[in-house]
């Protein structure tokens, strides 16, 4: 008894003492919280005219501040380096997805497909200045030891090193991957039973906060939802609450979004909305396939859905806490929406094969499951232009719709809470902004005495503050470019090219303030601007080294031959040995037989 009430009182002593010295050495600096979606489109948050729920994130929206002109490089991985560096993609080695670069491109500078050496990550800047950081979801830029996120500054992580996994268990969502590559802390991992990826991510992300949360110390936690890239999928009791509202197809919502978008006040009223060539005929389906189709961005919208509550379930816990009101949170998507057909590529060999991989692979297309544990789902080009609504082209594109996707800022008690900031922004805009949120100094191009690339982007403190209207002056260019698809952005103007097939690969002008909708070409109009604009271009390729892409170049044909290529340099060797002893077989009875005779 007398040791249990020695053991209690020491517990107790030990308790106080490390609550007073964690109360006397308190970095009131605020906690960092960003949330990426994964393929997010415009108006798929309630806050930008949607009607899926969203209810935590358009509280955020509330008490922070909307941005309705933010832009990201339109796939994921370049994107992705731009967020963690605040460097343009090219000077940080991720240029196009490693998945997607060309052979005649590939081991060229800004072509490695992995994070540069020569960047420094936010998460590195943070923990150098007394940060906790915390990765989980989804990384996507190299899965190499060296080149996972803990090793690149983040204290602990959970990551996905892929383009994306199943969101239900631990394999690959794509033939081109021989497994799903999980990492935590560097190390090889497996998910629970019980796995679902937005639940598992804020799981994780509430654990690692968790373990420190007792010092005082601030954190930076980078939670990268799967949500809602390919498979599409959801729990059923998420997707249950939107079947039947897309019964009216994709055209319909594609206007209704519009219309949410100008109540919302994120896009101004009386855009022209371009009409894509990818989008079908509804009408033309039959009754059972619209019921699929409806379905499929029933189950898009429980993904969202589903997103949204756990990224709530963060929110409480950081409440319980006393975190929350000492936290910035700051949520965004990397490109536009998803308009992959897996199932119709046009791509003979791969719509073949597709449906036998899925089968060796447990996954199916029931109706009655769709989203479910086992099932396959996407949205498609159609639904895809509904998402991005009302800008024309998704992902891979750069245009508005490729491009442009939320961005929310909340907790910094700014004059604009509630309200929307349409000034230009940029990716690389986040790094700094994290980094004058922590009072972090830039260190203009060197790092611990070595020299780095130095930041791009601009901090958006000033549109939060109230102090500016842009950070980017009228005659600032910003250029961009990802598989030959490429734009230049200079005050209201956007210079801009898609690539075939569906593209017409020509450049052209719009005005965005008036046309966002990219309907309008001023190339004719404006010669001046264009000219002008096309330098501007044409020097951005010089500065940061990039190179043209072939004729016949298919970022999304890429992946498969990039699959192809790695999946049969697995086997090679095997059918070497095979034929070799096949051949050796032959010669030896051949031998034989004339001995024999």
């Amino acid at each position: 008894m007398k040791l249990r009430f020695a053991a209690i009182v020491t517990f107790s002593l030990r308790g106080l003492i490390l609550f007073w010295v964690s109360t006397l050495f308190a970095d009131d600096r605020s906690n960092i919280v960003l949330l990426l979606a994964d393929d997010l489109g415009f108006s798929d948050l309630g806050s930008y005219g949607s009607e899926i729920s969203t209810p935590n994130l358009d509280e955020l929206a509330r008490r922070g501040v909307r941005f309705s002109n933010y832009h990201t490089a339109a796939s994921c991985a370049p994107t992705r380096a731009m967020l963690m560096s605040g460097v343009d993609s090219h000077r940080a080695g991720v240029a196009n997805m490693p998945e997607s670069i060309p052979p005649d491109q590939r081991g060229h500078a800004g072509y490695e497909g992995t994070l540069s050496k020569n960047v420094v990550t936010v998460a590195t800047r943070l923990r150098d200045a007394g940060y906790h950081t915390y990765m989980t979801g989804k990384w996507h830029l190299g899965k190499t030891p060296e080149l996972l996120p803990s090793a690149r500054g983040f204290e602990r992580t959970l990551a996905m090193a892929d383009t994306g996994s199943d969101n239900w268990e631990q394999k690959p969502y794509l033939p081109i991957y021989s497994k799903a590559n999980w990492f935590e802390d560097g190390a090889e991992t497996r998910l629970p039973d019980d796995f679902y990826s937005s639940a598992y991510f804020v799981d994780k992300t509430i654990e690692y906060i968790d373990s420190n949360i007792a010092d005082g110390k601030p954190f930076f936690a980078y939670v990268a939802f799967q949500a809602v890239h390919l498979p599409v999928q959801a729990p059923r009791e998420y997707t249950n609450k939107y079947l039947g509202q897309y019964d009216d197809g994709w055209a319909e919502l594609r206007k209704r979004r519009y219309e949410g978008a100008v109540d919302a006040g994120v896009v101004k009223d009386g855009i022209e909305m371009a009409v894509m060539p990818t989008t079908k005929d509804w009408s033309a389906l039959t009754e059972d396939q619209q019921r699929y189709q409806s379905k499929r961005m029933a189950v898009y919208a429980g993904m969202i859905d589903a997103m949204d509550f756990h990224i709530g379930r963060l929110v409480s816990y950081l409440k319980a806490n006393g975190e929350y009101e000492n936290t910035i949170i700051i949520f965004a998507s990397d490109n536009g929406a998803e308009p992959s057909d897996v199932f119709h590529t046009g791509q003979a060999l791969v719509d073949f094969f597709f449906p036998l991989w899925m089968f060796t692979n447990n996954y199916n297309t029931d109706y009655e499951t769709l989203g479910e544990k086992g099932s396959y789902s996407l949205i498609g080009p159609s639904f895809a232009s509904s998402a991005a609504s009302p800008f024309a082209w998704y992902k891979f594109f750069s245009g508005e719709g490729g491009m442009r996707v939320p961005l929310l800022i909340a907790g910094m008690g700014s004059p604009n809470d509630g309200g929307v900031v349409d000034a230009f922004t940029w990716v690389t805009d986040i790094v700094p902004t994290i980094l004058d949120i922590a009072g972090v100094k830039n260190s203009d191009g060197v790092y611990q005495g070595r020299q780095v690339e130095q930041l791009t982007g601009r901090s958006l403190l000033p549109l939060l503050d109230g102090s500016s209207i842009n950070v980017y002056a009228d005659d600032e260019p910003v250029g961009y470019e990802l598989g030959g698809n490429a734009a230049l952005f200079k005050g209201a103007y956007k210079l801009t090219k898609n690539r075939g097939p569906i593209a017409d690969g020509q450049w052209h002008l719009y005005q965005m303030n008036d046309d966002p909708g990219e309907t309008r070409d001023l190339k004719k109009i404006e010669p001046v601007i264009f000219q002008t604009m096309m330098q501007d271009y044409e020097r951005y390729v010089r500065e940061n080294e990039v190179l043209p892409v072939g004729e016949n170049y298919d970022q999304r044909k890429q992946v498969f031959y990039y699959g192809l290529q790695k999946r049969l340099g697995a086997v090679l060797p095997f059918l070497a040995g095979f034929l070799v002893l096949v051949v050796f077989l032959v010669i030896w009875r051949r031998s034989r037989a004339t001995i024999q005779t």
